[in-house]
């Protein structure tokens, strides 16, 4: 056995478990295409203040959980601990945004996060996400939770819910900012909660300790203080979700994990997945692209987490992609057969079957899940069974 093993956290996917990761990435992703979101590939790493500054310095993610380092020139480069901030850079970065807007975009990959690792959560993560960038419109909203949505349905998923709240917008939060560190303040916090509450007070109501969540129970709602703009425009992504079918549940107190969400912020929840039963989410970031240095242009977008949907359907009980490694499983019964099988099998190839060879003495039988059956012929002594008839010369 070796003495190496893969770092703690980091889960492997090899046959046939690969093959339900592949489908439920590419089915994701297959729902974000049919919306004409194109594909961006995303660096694995980035400079570290691009996260400092756009995901936001009082947050978990940046403070506690990004994997960074200096490289050999120095510079503080950190692995990616989310999409949304790289795709905002690259967007500036090649003038993404002086052409038609919104500019939609795709992305899938890993993520990493240096967190406790447990079912459902790991320090490598794999994320499917698409943003919008350009137009404030409550429509594109609706267009991004549907994307999600049939995303998940189109896998077969069904024991997930929508839950949606707005952030607001520069209007009402300041006004909010204050109400919510007044009543913070008035609670028996200790020094590090009452430093975050200085910084961010969003995100002690995220604070998953049970003493903090029974003291904040009865805090202010921004929902309950939104201002008429950021009403409205609430109130119009819930009928456009309302007209495309998208079931949803208002969740005045949701906060999300990242400082850039303004407006329209929602979540995935499967229950089967017990406490870690987010499968994605994301909303909308209107300040980002001014705060990365950009123009002023809002943006939309989520990520949805591939391990976790994977989890999710196995919890309904439901299996997706093709397990099976080969549609044409070759055996040779002779040295003379090696060499016409493997001609007939790059032929059968290229015309889209998939075929397997049998090589060496052992696991012949094993290497497909559909029957083989050796059959002696007179010119090649070999065969190929499929599950509907055999191929023999």
């Amino acid at each position: 056995m070796t003495e190496f093993s893969a770092p703690k956290g980091v889960p492997d996917y090899y046959p046939p478990d690969s093959a339900q990761f592949v489908a439920v990435r590419d089915g994701l992703l297959s729902a974000a295409r049919r919306a004409g979101y194109g594909y961006i590939e995303l660096p694995i790493f980035e400079d570290t203040a691009l996260f400092a500054r756009g995901v936001g310095e009082s947050t978990d993610v940046v403070s506690k959980e990004m994997y960074t380092f200096a490289d050999r020139g120095d510079r503080s480069v950190t692995l990616r601990p989310e999409g949304t901030a790289g795709v905002v850079r690259a967007v500036i970065e090649h003038g993404l945004d002086r052409g038609a807007l919104p500019v939609k975009l795709s992305y899938a990959g890993p993520f990493f996060r240096y967190e406790r690792p447990q079912a459902g959560r790991y320090r490598q993560l794999q994320q499917v996400g698409v943003e919008a960038i350009g137009v404030d419109d409550p429509a594109l909203d609706a267009e991004v939770i549907a994307v999600a949505d049939a995303g998940f349905r189109a896998l077969g998923l069904e024991g997930f819910r929508l839950e949606i709240t707005s952030l607001g917008d520069e209007t009402c939060r300041p006004q909010y900012r204050e109400l919510l560190q007044e009543f913070l303040f008035g609670l028996d916090l200790d020094e590090e909660t009452r430093r975050r509450a200085q910084l961010n007070p969003l995100r002690v109501l995220d604070d998953k300790r049970p003493a903090v969540r029974a003291m904040t129970a009865d805090a202010p709602v921004l929902l309950d203080h939104l201002s008429d703009t950021a009403k409205q425009h609430f109130d119009t992504v819930l009928s456009h979700l309302d007209a495309l079918g998208v079931p949803y549940v208002i969740n005045a107190r949701m906060v999300r994990g990242l400082d850039y969400y303004t407006k329209t912020t929602f979540e995935f929840v499967h229950d089967g997945l017990g406490a870690q039963s987010g499968i994605g989410g994301g909303g909308r970031y209107d300040g980002l692209m001014r705060q990365l240095g950009g123009q002023n242009l809002s943006g939309i977008g989520f990520g949805l987490g591939v391990d976790r949907t994977l989890l999710a359907l196995r919890a309904e009980g439901k299996n997706v992609g093709e397990t099976t490694r080969c549609d044409v499983f070759g055996v040779p019964l002779s040295e003379q057969a090696k060499l016409k099988l493997a001609v007939l099998a790059a032929q059968l190839r290229a015309s889209g079957v998939r075929v397997d060879l049998a090589y060496g003495d052992r696991g012949s039988k094993a290497r497909c899940a559909r029957p083989t059956v050796p059959v002696r012929g007179s010119r090649w002594s070999s065969a190929i069974v499929t599950s509907r008839r055999p191929w023999w010369g």
